[in-house]
């Protein structure tokens, strides 16, 4: 069984094409709406001293050689004690023999590369056309990934961003600014959701930090935090109010993410979600006055993908 670790893993993706990795997570995407992948419930354990989550993913996309088992933790502390917050590795199989083929050591970093590269493919298929001004709720990894894959699929480059603590913020200001971006900070959720029209919330909130009356006609959301049990980033009724929500996965979603709070509390129907796979099959045409919403839980699609997009560029 092959090793390989997270600075070759960098180096691959360093040197890809981003169209092709785009297009890898759009397959995911496909892949996992139009019945052609095996994927079982996610196996999840939840910690509260210290905060944390632990998530196994794994699945098989039909004619695909390999199967893949991966591994994800989130703890959400360990900034503070010179750790990083996310981690994992994935493990490849061969999907005809069962036998290992690869461990993929990549330390949460192929997770958080597949998840904001499904940032920036729900921008292609759902953002306004005019992008005024791009929101980012959150100030951690995810939130610096999104921006920065967000800057392949739009030319805008205004950004308003808002974190629970100051120093964060400038930290982000300064980082996100020197790759090109115009960054405000913001006092509050509201504030960001006043000036942007496209907003991505990456944070690991247990309440709403968008409410529905902060949202203007015409804005995408993009929610990804609501990833496990108890995780929530949106106010229920801004569901309701959206002319369309689309999810990785409806039995996900429906479970833990987003949509969840909404259809427990008689909002919307389950009817009423679409998946992103079918969206992307089936384009449709926003418009100028839609709230669309996509609910991002994570499906093992997305990492069965990105590793075989590892495992293909080594040859």
């Amino acid at each position: 069984m092959r090793r390989i670790g997270i600075e070759e893993i960098k180096a691959i993706i360093a040197k890809s094409d981003k169209e092709g990795l785009l297009r890898c997570i759009e397959e995911a995407f496909v892949a996992y709406s139009d019945g052609s992948a095996t994927v079982p419930p996610v196996g999840h354990l939840g910690f509260t001293d210290p905060p944390g989550d632990m998530h196994i993913k794994y699945g098989h996309i039909r004619n695909d050689p390999h199967y893949v088992i991966k591994v994800a933790s989130g703890f959400y502390q360990n900034d503070a004690k010179g750790l990083p917050n996310n981690n994992g590795l994935m493990m490849v199989f061969n999907a005809s023999t069962g036998l290992p083929e690869a461990l993929l050591e990549d330390e949460g970093y192929l997770t958080d590369l597949r998840t904001a590269l499904a940032g920036a493919v729900v921008a292609r298929h759902m953002a306004p056309k005019q992008i005024k001004a791009i929101g980012i709720l959150g100030t951690g990894v995810q939130a610096r990934l999104q921006l920065s894959m967000l800057g392949w699929v739009t030319d805008c480059r205004q950004v308003y961003v808002y974190g629970r603590h100051s120093d964060k913020m400038s930290t982000y200001k300064s980082d996100m600014e020197a790759m090109g971006f115009q960054v405000t900070a913001c006092a509050n959720p509201g504030d960001v959701a006043r000036h942007a029209n496209l907003i991505v919330s990456a944070t690991a909130a247990q309440s709403p930090l968008l409410m529905a009356a902060e949202v203007s006609p015409g804005t995408h959301i993009t929610a990804l935090g609501a990833d496990a049990p108890g995780k929530q980033e949106l106010d229920p009724y801004l569901l309701a109010k959206a002319s369309a929500v689309v999810c990785d996965s409806l039995a996900q979603c429906i479970h833990h993410g987003e949509a969840h709070f909404a259809v427990a509390e008689g909002l919307m129907s389950e009817s009423a979600i679409t998946e992103l796979g079918a969206r992307i099959l089936r384009p449709v045409t926003r418009g100028p006055q839609d709230i669309t919403i996509a609910d991002l839980t994570g499906i093992a699609t997305q990492d069965i993908k990105i590793a075989g997009f590892v495992l293909q560029a080594l040859g």
